[in-house]
C-alpha cells in the first residue's frame, strides 16, 4: 500500500485527497533508529534560549515551554517533516511508510544530517503513547494531525504538546502556519521564515523558467474507488499548480469540497488547457488509466486530443506530496512536477 493510499484511508479518502493544492516545502535533516548519537545530540539548535518561556494557546488549553527543547517527538508524518525541515532530529516518529521506502525528498533530508533512518513506532492503530513516553521528549509536535482530539489528553502528561489553536484548524491551516506554530515553540522562528522564503523561491524560479505556464487553465482530478474527484475546485486554496503559473479552469466554479464528484457521463467537465490526473488507488480506482483513455467521451475532450493531459504519479509519492503539502517537499515537488507540466503544455 503506498503512502497516499494509506494516508487517504486513515484520514478519509475523499476529503483529505482534496487538500491538493496549497503550497509546499523545503528540506533538512533527521535521526537514525537506534542511533545513540541521535539521542545525545540536541535536536533543536537554532535561536537562543532568550525566547523562553513560550506560552501557546491551543484548542484544549495552554502549552507552556519553559526552556528550549532538546528532545523532540512527533505524532504525524507532517509533524515529522516540519522537524526535519527545521533541521531537528526527532527522538521518535510514527512509521508513516509502514516499514516501506521513505519518500525521496524525506530521505534526502535524512541523508543531509548523515543519518540512515528515523526511530519510529508502529502507528497502524494510532499514536503509540508508551513509545512516545519511553523516548522521553521535551516537547511533542502535533500541529499536523487529525487525531489530536483523542491524543491531547494522553500526550500532555508526557511533555508539552504543540498543536493548533482551534479544532477546525486541523483541516484549514496552511503548511506555513503549522510550521510557524512549531517553530515558535522551538525558538526557531527565524529558521521558519527562511524555509518559507526558500520554498517560495523554488516555485518562483520554476515558473520563471517556464513562462509558457503563465495563464494556462488546469484541472486536477483524483480517481478514487467511488468517484472521479474534481480536486481543483474554485475555493481550493491556490497551491502547487498556481505557484507554477497556472490558473483554475472555468468549470472549477461548479465544484466545492462538498460537491466534487465527476461522473463518467460528465467527463467533459474536466476540460481545460491542461488536465492532470492521479490514480492513488491503482486498480482499485473507479477506472484505470487505460480504461479512462479508452472512454469515448474522455477521448473526445479537446485537452485529450491535443495531448495536453498527464498523469501525476503516485508510486514515487509525488501525488501524495501534492495532496499533503508541508514544510519539507517543495523543491522536490517543483523539480518533479515541472517537466510533467512542460510536456502537457507542449502536447507531448
Amino acid at each position: 500500500m503506498n503512502r497516499l493510499t494509506r494516508a487517504a484511508g486513515r484520514r478519509g479518502a475523499v476529503r483529505t485527497l482534496l487538500a491538493v493544492a496549497t503550497a509546499l516545502a523545503l528540506a533538512a535533516g533527521c535521526s537514525g533508529s537506534g542511533d545513540d548519537k541521535a539521542d545525545s545530540k540536541p535536536a533543536a539548535t537554532a535561536a537562543g534560549s532568550a525566547a523562553f518561556p513560550v506560552k501557546l494557546t491551543n484548542a484544549w488549553g495552554t502549552t507552556e515551554v519553559a526552556k528550549k527543547p532538546v528532545r523532540v517527538a512527533t505524532v504525524s508524518d507532517g509533524d515529522t517533516d516540519i522537524a526535519l525541515a527545521l533541521g531537528i532530529v526527532p527522538v521518535i516518529t510514527p512509521d508513516a511508510e509502514d516499514g516501506g521506502p521513505v519518500p525521496e525528498y524525506k530521505q534526502q533530508a535524512i541523508d543531509k544530517l548523515g543519518k540512515t533512518k528515523l526511530k519510529t513506532y508502529d502507528d497502524t492503530d494510532g499514536t503509540d503513547y508508551e513509545a512516545v513516553a519511553e523516548a522521553a521528549p521535551d516537547i511533542i509536535l502535533g500541529v499536523n494531525t487529525w487525531a489530536m482530539n483523542t491524543d491531547y489528553a494522553k500526550l500532555k502528561p508526557i511533555a508539552p504538546v504543540v498543536t493548533y489553536a482551534d479544532k477546525k484548524d486541523a483541516d484549514t491551516l496552511t503548511w506555513q502556519e503549522r510550521l510557524k506554530t512549531a517553530a515558535k515553540a522551538l525558538g526557531m522562528t527565524d529558521k521558519a521564515e527562511q524555509i518559507i522564503a526558500a520554498n517560495e523561491k523554488a516555485f518562483t524560479d520554476a515558473a520563471a523558467a517556464h513562462p509558457e505556464f503563465k495563464g494556462r487553465t488546469y484541472t486536477y482530478a483524483v480517481v478514487h474507488p467511488e468517484q472521479i474527484t474534481y480536486a481543483s475546485y474554485a475555493d481550493q486554496d491556490p497551491g502547487v499548480f498556481e505557484g507554477l503559473g497556472l490558473t483554475k479552469a472555468p468549470n472549477a466554479k461548479k465544484y466545492s469540497a462538498d460537491k466534487n464528484a465527476v461522473s463518467l457521463e460528465n467527463l467533459d467537465e474536466l476540460e481545460a488547457d491542461v488536465l492532470l490526473i492521479t490514480y492513488p488507488f491503482g486498480d482499485n480506482g473507479l477506472v484505470s488509466a487505460s480504461e479512462l483513455e479508452k472512454n469515448k467521451l474522455f477521448a473526445s475532450l479537446k485537452v485529450v486530443k491535443g495531448k495536453h493531459y498527464a498523469v501525476v504519479p503516485s508510486e514515487n509519492t509525488l501525488a501524495s506530496a501534492v495532496a499533503y503539502p508541508d514544510a519539507l517537499s517543495s523543491p522536490w515537488v517543483a523539480q518533479k512536477l515541472t517537466p510533467i507540466l512542460a510536456d502537457a503544455v507542449a502536447g507531448k
